[in-house]
């Protein structure tokens, strides 16, 4: 949705990465968000939709949506700075972003190998970290759920494949659930749309 001014709301605002292209997960999370009652901004990447196999396939969900290469270090923090003069401060983070390129250990690019760390592993951190020092509400009342999906250097057989699911930047590792804990009675949590439940 092209951007019109303004949207600030009561409304809560979640931040959803990797809204790339209708089949994706970040996408169908926008989606229910938006159902749900939240302002929604999403970011996507289109040069990495393009040399991928499935090919670009954009999308519009939501209320914002801005492209972003996470793979640099300045998006972060440029992005929070758009979607807050745009619909107001994230109150929710959901990262389903990836830079996810199916290689194998042998063959996988030094240039590879490093974007997949710049966005699966760096990316994440200081977009949690900008999160962390803009979030306006009360201390442990922000969400953040992390989603990964990378297929770079497989086919490693010398890897536990209990090391392998522990570490959450492990290349080998293909997705992992949304890790979530629930308030506990300490924990304010600032309301939300009637009908929304967590992920």
């Amino acid at each position: 949705m092209p951007w019109a001014g303004p949207l600030r709301s009561e409304r809560p605002v979640a931040l959803v990465t990797g809204v790339g292209r209708r089949a994706g997960i970040g996408a169908a999370i926008a989606e229910r968000l938006s159902a749900d009652g939240w302002l929604v901004a999403c970011t996507h990447w289109q040069a990495y939709d393009a040399r991928m196999p499935w090919g670009a396939d954009p999308v519009q969900v939501g209320d914002f949506s801005v492209e972003a290469d996470l793979a640099d270090p300045a998006a972060p923090a440029l992005l929070f700075d758009r979607v807050a003069s745009s619909l107001g401060d994230v109150t929710a983070l959901v990262l389903a972003h990836c830079e996810s390129v199916d290689s194998g250990f042998l063959d996988t690019s030094l240039e590879s190998f490093d974007r997949h760390f710049a966005v699966n592993t760096r990316a994440n951190w200081l977009l949690m970290r900008e999160f962390a020092l803009r979030y306006p509400g009360p201390h442990g009342a922000g969400r953040i759920v992390a989603l990964t999906s990378d297929a770079v250097v497989g086919n490693v057989p010398t890897v536990p494949a209990k090391a392998r699911s522990t570490a959450s930047s492990s290349p080998r590792l293909r997705s992992s659930a949304p890790a979530v804990s629930p308030p506990t009675p300490s924990t304010p949590v600032r309301p939300t749309p009637a009908g929304w439940t967590a992920p």
